[in-house]
């Protein structure tokens, strides 16, 4: 016996090792050594040694080839990642798996067998308990190359035993989370083969299934590889068909890219082909075919737009197979039927997907046609074809397609007119059927959505039509009158209307006046009533026999007290209908308000008064009606800017949503009327919308205060510090931390603003230590429940955003490459404060590390550097090594890069320059500390803080030299108790001073999304600390009041401003609301006079 056992183990010690060193030079010999390892493996199995007097046996021959086995797994684990050879044993192994639990089952079959243990379960079992061990291993190469062996027999592991099966799902739990990358994508890759035989029952409660680790792996791991392995091996179900969708929105490329070619594409289809896969868009809903086509074809990157347009090639050839049965098959119907699998109505997504498809395939643009048929026969899907395909032809330049699509002006003007009169006779029926019935059903209303579809489309068609034939130009215009004057036209369709009517009429004026006139027909009460009493026709209107109600003159509109409920509420109606036409004209306009005259009238008989109305619905058309005229009446809007701004102050948000986006429109047209350099006008502009932005609560009206800002910014009409200095502590509160569209505004805008101009670099520069020594504090004082970024992270911000070298260049301005100099100047002089604490300096220590050093420099600023450092040095020491260390590099640095500059350098005879005194003066007043070290303030969290304002106390009037009505005290409603206080900027960020540290990798990061509860409190007050240089100024600091307490409570400068804003117009009046107070009425009858004398 021991000679037998020789044998074997000689025959295995030799043969092994052959086969697996012949599998790791080619994949070509997989199949061969496969079949020899396992004709090895029988034969060692047959050899058995009995035990317990013959009682059982020994399995001898199977520990050894194990054994052996196990010894090239060793050897294999060993090798790096990447390296060809160990990747060729790993797949070995997997198909080894694969091989030996077939041929098991096959004889299993064979015999009628129902014993579980045979030699290949054995054999899985002891390689699976080996791998796992090395699952845990310290080696990085090691953990890797053990889960990469168990990817791959994972897929092929036949029966295992229960209590094997929970040991390798926890390790690979564990393994997910591995700190290593590529061993975390091979746990994902083996997790992701065992989740399909995975029982939700069988888990324990509070347990995550593999399928819930495997979603969350792929929405929130850091390494895009990982979640790209996720993503290509996920099971795709309904549960995590919208996880996969999601990634469309991925912030990596190649993972957006692999959604629609690898997922969306592929899957279309079920594996065999018989039947529509889980993505099939026919079998996706509305709202994620929107989703995905929006996020494909909106994609920033080009590979990602062409992938999803690949998708939507594929989509029409689905299409194609739905409509080979019809007898129909022209190109039409392949496109309608992708066109049907959206909404028209809702979204544009519809219009880009259709212009992709003509764009990609010729195939369909070059032989769609659009003929009388075509047209007689329309539906929303062949409407918004043929609009979409025009519009397409126009965009390429191509005319003669163009030519042969557009129908004839008199044809189209007839179908518009017949569709309009079945949407009219439709709504008569249904408004006596609902007297009937009551509401119309779900299919009714979609009717009577794609009938007034249809109209909208083709007159949008109508819009690019060729008008020189003059009879279709007249049935046109005659047409689209008529339409205009229907109470009963869609608000959709009026736009719609004014579009074609602005192409029919040879100006402005005349649009104007057509305008006008139907506008005064609506408003015309006993004209209407008139109308009514024409005898009726059957119903048909025709072109070129549509009669004209004989009018007479009016006899006055009646009193509202007068009318009944009725009467006021079509009163209301039409003047909605007139307000809406108003509108939509005055957008079409360019023309100055004095060119014409007509809109006078409609001014004072109907925009004023909608303005004093107490509906909502009513003043806010009306107050944008003034909007537009001011934007083209210079005196006008001087005249109502102050009663804007006292709407932002009073009205409901959704009013303030519309006056702001008016009065950012304002200031934009007429910039030197308000914020012209000179003169206190600007100022108090400024200093209102810094109080609103601090004091509002309304997350819309705060991201719109900062988009309008921004704009206004970026422009170059404002440009004042403290401006930015909010825009900056808006960015960064976190009271904000949940309103993402502010973080979104300002993390586009900042970058864009800064790098843009090195003005702007350089005034972001000189704010940079103001603004991190009012926000570094205050990021300790943030609540539990709050969080926010870093002093670190807000100093790599500014860093950032003033180098110099991201700048772009500007024509005729020079290239500012010192303000990374001036920058280190600052910090420098900063760090001499001994009030700073240590994690603050910390942070700013690293920062110098990170400067950009250009190759010129003058002489006197990087002297003046050096001798700020040398000064730093001895006289402000720090103890940290990391902070010491940063500075010392970064001296030597300036040493090394200038030393020629420095060379002749003498600190006496710089001291005789004069223009140095204040420098030298400052070193000077600088008492170096005792123990060489800076003040360490202890830390304290308070319950909850807030910010400085970065408004001043006090807000005067805002009123140009030219304007007239003030703007309005608000008056806060008290409630029960204490009531809502009002929101304020905050600003907070980590307590653990070694976050702050920055690494030479780090880059910009953007403030954190994660969303708090939000509550208001009582701001600190604000302790402004300056360093003075003069000896009278020293005298003044003596003599000055001590700092306010760190815990005292500032006032609230919110009210305070308000309440100081001065009525400066004529008649010294207040206007505090126009919704509801009657006594109130004669100061709005005064500001609606000095609005009409504007135009006098």
């Amino acid at each position: 016996m021991p000679g037998r056992v020789s044998s074997v183990e000689e025959t295995l010690t030799a043969s092994v090792p052959k086969i697996f060193d012949q599998v790791q030079n080619s994949t070509a010999n997989h199949q061969k050594n496969i079949v020899a390892l396992h004709k090895l493996h029988l034969d060692a199995a047959g050899f058995t040694e009995p035990v317990h007097n013959g009682r059982s046996i020994k399995l001898t021959g199977e520990r050894m080839f194990e054994e052996r086995f196990k010894d090239m797994l060793c050897r294999a684990a060993a090798v790096k990642k990447g390296t060809s050879q160990g990747d060729r044993i790993v797949k070995f192994v997997g198909a080894y798996t694969k091989y030996i639990n077939e041929r098991a089952a096959e004889v299993k079959k064979e015999d009628d067998d129902e014993d579980d243990d045979t030699t290949a379960s054995r054999f899985v079992e002891k390689v699976l308990t080996f791998l796992l061990n090395g699952f845990e291993a310290k080696d990085k190469i090691a953990r890797y190359r053990c889960v990469h062996f168990l990817a791959e027999m994972v897929a092929h592991l036949g029966e295992i035993s229960e209590t094997l099966y929970t040991e390798l799902r926890a390790a690979l739990f564990e393994r997910v989370h591995d700190k290593e990358t590529f061993v975390r994508v091979q746990a994902v890759i083996a997790l992701s083969k065992l989740c399909g035989s995975e029982d939700p029952s069988d888990v324990e409660e509070g347990e995550p299934t593999a399928l819930e680790v495997l979603l969350e792996t792929l929405s929130c791991d850091p390494a895009a590889d990982v979640r790209r392995a996720a993503l290509l091996n996920i099971p795709l179900s309904s549960a995590t068909l919208d996880a996969v969708l999601g990634r469309t929105r991925d912030t990596d490329t190649i993972m957006r890219k692999l959604v629609y070619s690898a997922i969306l594409i592929q899957h279309c289809f079920a594996s065999d082909g018989s039947a529509m896969g889980l993505v099939h868009p026919r079998v996706l809903t509305i709202s994620q075919r929107e989703f995905i086509i929006r996020n494909g074809l909106g994609d920033r990157e080009p590979a990602v737009r062409q992938a999803a347009a690949l998708l939507l090639s594929k989509w029409v050839d689905v299409a194609r197979e739905d409509v080979k049965s019809e007898e129909s098959k022209t190109v039409e119907d392949n496109v309608l039927a992708l066109l049907s699998l959206f909404d028209l109505t809702e979204s544009t997504v519809a219009e880009d997907a259709l212009l992709s498809v003509l764009d990609r395939r010729a195939d369909i643009s070059d032989h769609v046609e659009f003929n009388d048929a075509y047209w007689a026969n329309l539906t929303p899907e062949r409407a918004f074809f043929a609009r979409v395909f025009v519009d397409h032809c126009i965009a390429i330049k191509n005319a003669e397609k163009l030519d042969a699509s557009l129908p004839v002006v008199t044809a189209l003007a007839y179908r518009i007119q017949a569709a309009y009169n079945a949407y009219q006779e439709d709504l008569e029926v249904a408004e006596q059927e609902r007297v009937i019935r009551g509401e119309p059903t779900e299919e009714e209303e979609e009717a009577r959505i794609d009938k007034e579809f249809v109209i909208g489309e083709m007159l949008k068609v109508a819009v690019n039509l060729d008008y020189a034939d003059e009879i279709g130009r007249r049935k046109m215009f005659q047409l689209v009158r008529d339409m205009i004057s229907q109470e009963a036209l869609p608000e959709s369709l009026v736009a719609r209307c004014l579009d074609v009517l602005r192409i029919l009429s040879p100006n402005e004026r005349d649009l104007i006046r057509v305008v006008v006139e139907v506008v005064h027909e609506l408003r015309d009460v006993s004209d209407e009533e008139e109308a009514l009493k024409e005898p009726a026709d059957d119903g048909e209107t025709n072109f070129g026999e549509t009669p004209m109600p004989t009018r007479t003159a009016p006899k006055g509109p009646k009193l509202s007290e007068d009318m009944s409920s009725e009467e006021r509420a079509r009163v209301d109606a039409i003047d909605l209908r007139c307000l809406s036409l108003c509108i939509g004209m005055l957008e079409r306009v360019n023309g100055t308000f004095e060119e014409n005259s007509t809109l006078e009238g409609i001014l004072g008989e109907l925009i004023i008064p909608a303005v004093k109305r107490k509906e909502l619905v009513l003043r806010e058309k009306g107050l944008i009606c003034l909007g537009l005229c001011c934007l083209i009446a210079r005196r006008m809007a001087l005249n109502s800017f102050q009663l804007f701004l006292g709407q932002i102050q009073t009205a409901p948000e959704v009013l303030r949503i519309r006056v702001l986006q008016i009065v950012f429109d304002i200031l934009m047209v007429h910039e030197n009327d308000f914020l012209k350099k000179e003169g206190s006008t600007r100022e108090r502009i400024i200093e209102f919308f810094l109080q609103v932005l601090e004091t509002e609560e309304s997350d819309k009206v705060q991201a719109l205060m900062c988009i309008g800002l921004s704009k206004l910014v970026l422009s170059g009409m404002i440009s004042e510090d403290k401006v930015l200095q909010s825009l900056v502590a808006a960015y960064l509160a976190p009271d904000t931390i949940d309103n993402q569209e502010v973080r979104q505004c300002l993390a586009y805008f900042f970058p864009v603003y800064c790098y843009s101009s090195a003005v702007n670099q350089r005034r972001m520069q000189r704010l940079f230590i103001g603004l991190f020594e009012q926000l570094a504090p205050e990021t300790r004082n943030v609540d539990e429940t709050q969080d926010m970024v870093s002093p670190a992270q807000i100093a790599a911000m500014f860093v950032d955003w003033t180098d110099p070298q991201k700048a772009i260049d500007v024509q005729d301005q020079p290239t500012d490459e010192t303000i990374h100099i001036d920058l280190a100047s600052d910090i420098a002089r900063a760090l001499f404060d001994d009030k700073m604490i240590k994690e603050d300096k910390k942070v700013l220590y690293q920062v110098l590390g990170r400067l950009y050093l250009p190759d010129k420099v003058d002489d006197d600023k990087i002297r003046t550097l050096k001798l700020l450092l040398h000064n730093l040095n001895s006289r402000r020491p720090i103890r940290d090594a990391a902070a010491k260390n940063a500075l010392a590099k970064f001296d030597a640095a300036i040493s090394k890069r200038y030393a020629e500059q420095l060379e002749s350098f003498n600190e006496e005879d710089y001291r005789q320059l004069e223009y140095l005194k204040d420098l030298f003066e400052f070193l000077d007043d600088i008492i170096p500390l005792d123990d060489g070290e800076e003040i360490d303030i202890p830390r304290t969290r308070a319950r909850k803080r807030r910010s400085e304002s970065i408004v001043t106390d006090t807000t005067d009037s805002i009123i140009p030299d030219e304007s007239v009505a003030s703007a309005a005290s608000p008056s806060h409603p008290k409630g029960k108790g204490r009531g809502k206080q009002t929101k304020r900027r905050r600003v907070s960020g980590s307590d653990d001073s070694d976050d702050d540290v920055l690494s030479h990798d780090h880059v910009t990061p953007a403030p954190t999304r994660t969303l708090p509860k939000r509550a208001a409190s009582v701001k600190k007050p604000q302790v402004v600390q300056l360093i003075e240089d003069d000896d009278d100024k020293e005298e003044e600091e003596e003599v000055s009041s001590p700092p306010a307490s760190h815990n005292e409570r500032r006032p609230r400068l919110a009210s305070k401003a308000r309440d100081e804003i001065q009525p400066a117009s004529a008649g010294n009046h207040t206007i505090d609301s126009i919704m509801d107070s009657e006594e109130d009425e004669e100061e709005e009858e005064e500001v609606a006079n000095d609005i009409l004398a504007s135009d006098e």
